[in-house]
């Protein structure tokens, strides 16, 4: 399909911009990490607040290996 990877980048942005607008609305996944789930795509982004800067640890498909990100924190 033509465009899709635009369609892509902006679903990750519009999901980004929800991140820094409310950072502690999203789900948390263990300890302080979060995850924000991209809108029509299976992507989830996992994401840590460092007092006030937001750390984005991964944009992890949420069907293939959804945890092959573990080993970073």
């Amino acid at each position: 399909m033509a465009g899709l990877g635009y369609d892509f980048l902006a679903e990750i942005d519009e999901a980004v911009h929800r991140i820094t607008t409310w950072p502690e609305a999203h789900a948390i996944l263990k300890g302080t990490l979060r995850r924000c789930l991209v809108r029509r795509f299976p992507y989830g982004i996992v994401y840590g607040i460092d007092e006030q800067t937001i750390v984005i640890v991964a944009i992890a498909h949420l069907h293939r290996k959804p945890f092959y990100w573990t080993h970073r924190v």
